[in-house]
Order: C-alpha cells, then structure tokens, then sequence
C-alpha cells in the first residue's frame, strides 16, 4: 500500500517554526531560515516555476520526494493565516496563481469551501477530519504515496491517530530558541522510530524514520 509521509524541515532545537507568527512572517521569527538549505535546489526551484540551482544529494533528496508525492495533505493555517470562517473573500493560500505542487492538495479545516483550482493544482477543504482527507488524497495519488506537508498540527493529528508511516525530517543548522515544535500534543500516542537513512550535506542533515 503506497505510504503516508510528514516531511518538514527543522531546527536543532526542535522547531519546525519560530515564534510570533503572523501574516507578514508565517513561518515566525526566523523561520525562513529553516528553509536555505532548499531554497536554492535545482529540483525547489523547478517546482516553483524558476530556472538555475544546484544541484548534489540534497538536490536528488529533494526530487525523490516530489516524484513520490502523488497527493499532499496540509493543515488550514499552513494554507492561509488565521483560524475562523473563510470569509466572502477567502484566501487564495501563499502562492500565488501557481502554486508548487501541481498536484490535488487537501486542505483540514473546520470551515466549509467549494474547491480552489489555481493552474494544476486543485485545493479540496476537508471538514469531516483527517482519516477522510487522508482516503481523498490516497484516491487521487493512485500508486504514489500521500505526503503531510504540515504545519504540525496536521503531523501531529496523524501521529496521534497512528496513520504516518514515515518521517522525512531535514534538520537545519539553525537554532531558534522558541515556536512551534513538531512533536509536542502527542498525548496517548506512542509512535515508535526506527532509522532508516541519515543523509549529511554541508547545509542539513537528511533523518528519515520508520513509523511504527
């Protein structure tokens, strides 16, 4: 059965953003930073319609996991910010009219939303909750597996419920002091880890794990 997967970058100190998030900084104080390790890929850059970037293991890493994603899974304020209705002029997300994924996203959220195609990339808003959004998205991936892009809360409520098969964790030389951890609200879940690859660069180093 094809997988499902959480990969996010993270700090040394555990933080997958910092704090203070906000519409001006949506990853919060310095948590752009926990992104320079991929910004400048060949494979990053294609994907977000630009030329140029480089290239090595990191690059490969980061190829490997767009090819592998047939669907991807993201919590409502990973989509846009603010929790609430969403509004008579709703969010449009962070990308513009074409967004990196070029392919169907499922977007868990309590508010109600009729789909949002913006070029090859079509949005659906999950209300009826996580085990549902993970069936669509397992549908339209076909034989691909089904990737949980974030933020941590989606991580987090499928940890709980013991879905995500594997974790995809680049750790950034970069500590934040303060923000939202990856692993915190797992109460009554026990997910266990086994390592399966660790990949060093110069920029980051690549932790991927078994869930079990």
């Amino acid at each position: 059965m094809p997988k499902l997967y959480h990969e996010i970058s993270m700090s040394l100190d555990g933080f997958v953003a910092g704090p203070n998030t906000s519409l001006e900084q949506p990853l919060g104080e310095g948590g752009e930073r926990l992104h320079e390790w991929a910004t400048g890929l060949e494979s990053w850059r294609e994907s977000h319609g630009k030329s140029g970037g480089r290239s090595g293991r990191d690059d490969e890493l980061m190829q490997e996991s767009i090819d592998r994603s047939g669907a991807v899974i993201m919590g409502k304020n990973m989509f846009g910010p603010g929790p609430g209705p969403w509004g008579d002029d709703p969010w449009q997300g962070w990308w513009g009219e074409d967004p990196p994924f070029h392919k169907s996203v499922f977007v868990l959220t309590h508010h109600e939303r009729e789909p949002l195609r913006l070029s090859d990339t079509t949005f659906t808003f999950v209300t009826d909750g996580p085990e549902s959004a993970l069936e669509q998205a397992r549908d339209a991936a076909g034989d691909k597996d089904v990737q949980i892009a974030g933020g941590a809360s989606a991580a987090q409520q499928y940890l709980r419920a013991g879905l995500v098969d594997e974790l995809f964790i680049h750790v950034a030389p970069v500590l934040l002091g303060g923000g939202v951890r990856l692993f915190d609200n797992l109460e009554g879940a026990d997910p266990k880890l086994e390592p399966i690859e660790v990949v060093e660069s110069p920029a980051v180093t690549h932790l991927r794990y078994r869930v079990s």
